[in-house]
């Protein structure tokens, strides 16, 4: 659990570093995990003549996969794409991640912050972030090349402005300055700004002093943990490594999760511990679900912003 001095820091301040929250033992099953899922995609474009055979180390294999094109963020993403969904949409949901999404020691950190009512919001994503040299010209996904200031809030529909939730950013590999690591500007008084369609979902130009901007360097098995008022980005990734990442988030059970077509879960909860998910098989199955019944109907937006606003000007 979190001191009262933590709690304080967290909603004066808008985010809190919390060193060696998770195990090495549940960062180093996810790597497994998604080690095993890298080998079977990279056989299978090594097969197609894609990328080149005989590479067997993970980061060899994401990089010779990114270098030829192949989309290895999507089929290892805990989540269905922002943008139209295809029947056949890949999505990564197995039981180290789950483990990790529901640990322990994590929902303690939540808990302390939002009470013992514990839902997992779909806003979730991995984060594998290539050195600066290897992204592409045309690359704009956030959870590949850095990403543009905005508040978590601003990223959901506009009927859980209320919600009481918290993103825990989880660190697989370590986070420095070099490699790409999350900034933050403090406080969370200036309530929800104006973000606007750009290369990203940001907020819209004029409307932030980044000049007080903080880096949040962090280790593996750390989290940062982020109001969902607080302005934040990351650095670009100047490193020759990759930089890896789970973007979680957490509200309070029964309200309004901000991407309601996509599913949720009861991750804890003290007053009906028979609610709570305890079967990453499930999970999955959710989403695939969802995947099924979405891929027939009109697409729904995740955001709200409008790219014809002044603001946007």
């Amino acid at each position: 659990m979190l001191t009262e001095a933590q709690v304080e820091t967290f909603f004066g301040q808008g985010y809190l570093v919390v060193e060696d929250v998770l195990p090495m033992q549940a960062v180093d099953a996810v790597r497994t995990e998604y080690a095993n899922l890298m080998r079977s995609l990279y056989g299978q474009w090594a097969a197609e003549g894609r990328v080149p055979r005989g590479v067997h180390d993970f980061w060899t294999q994401l990089s010779a996969s990114y270098a030829a094109g192949c989309d290895w963020f999507q089929p290892m993403d805990i989540s269905l794409p922002g943008g139209e969904i295809a029947p056949d949409c890949p999505m990564h949901f197995g039981p180290a991640i789950f483990d990790l999404v529901v640990h322990d020691r994590l929902l303690n950190v939540v808990e302390a912050l939002i009470g013992p009512e514990i839902t997992s919001n779909p806003i979730q994503h991995v984060r594998i972030k290539p050195p600066a040299p290897q992204l592409a010209t045309d690359e704009v996904r956030a959870h590949v090349t850095s990403t543009d200031w905005h508040q978590d809030r601003g990223v959901g529909h506009e009927a859980a402005d209320q919600t009481d939730m918290v993103t825990a950013w989880v660190a697989i590999t370590d986070a420095t300055v070099e490699n790409g690591c999350l900034q933050v500007v403090p406080g969370v008084d200036q309530g929800l700004l104006p973000h606007c369609p750009q290369v990203q979902t940001a907020i819209a130009p004029q409307h932030l002093d980044t000049s007080r901007a903080v880096p949040l360097p962090v280790g593996a098995g750390g989290v940062v943990l982020f109001h969902p008022l607080v302005p934040h980005a990351s650095l670009l990734n100047r490193s020759d490594g990759f930089r890896w990442s789970f973007d979680l988030r957490y509200n309070v059970t029964g309200q309004d999760t901000g991407r309601t077509h996509f599913p949720d879960f009861v991750a804890r909860s003290r007053s009906a511990p028979e609610t709570e998910l305890r079967d990453w098989r499930v999970w999955r199955q959710m989403w695939f679900d969802t995947r099924d019944r979405l891929a027939t109907r009109p697409h729904i937006p995740i955001h709200r912003w409008d790219g014809d606003a002044p603001y946007c000007a």
